[in-house]
C-alpha cells in the first residue's frame, strides 16, 4: 500500500518500525520480544497517512478515496 499510495503522490511513513519496548534506548527496562505481543504485530503493519490541521477535507477524502481503491484491487 505504501508504495501505491507514493504512486498517488500521498506521503506515508512507518514511524515505528521497531517497537519502544525493543529499541536500544528503552533497553534498561528489560522487556524482551513476546513480551507486548500486539504491539510487536501492529509494528509489522501500522502506516502513517497525512494527518495534520491544514489537510482540507477535499484532500482527507482523496487519501481514503486511494486507499479504498487500493484494498478493492
Amino acid at each position: 500500500m505504501q508504495e501505491y499510495l507514493k504512486e498517488n503522490e500521498i506521503g506515508t511513513n512507518i514511524y515505528y518500525p521497531l517497537c519502544l519496548h525493543l529499541q536500544e534506548c528503552f533497553k534498561y527496562l528489560g522487556y524482551k520480544e513476546g513480551d507486548f505481543p500486539v504491539a510487536e504485530e501492529a509494528s509489522k503493519h501500522v502506516l502513517a497517512i497525512p494527518m495534520y490541521p491544514e489537510l482540507t477535507e477535499d484532500k482527507q477524502e482523496y487519501v481514503v478515496q486511494k486507499i479504498a481503491e487500493f484494498y478493492n484491487n
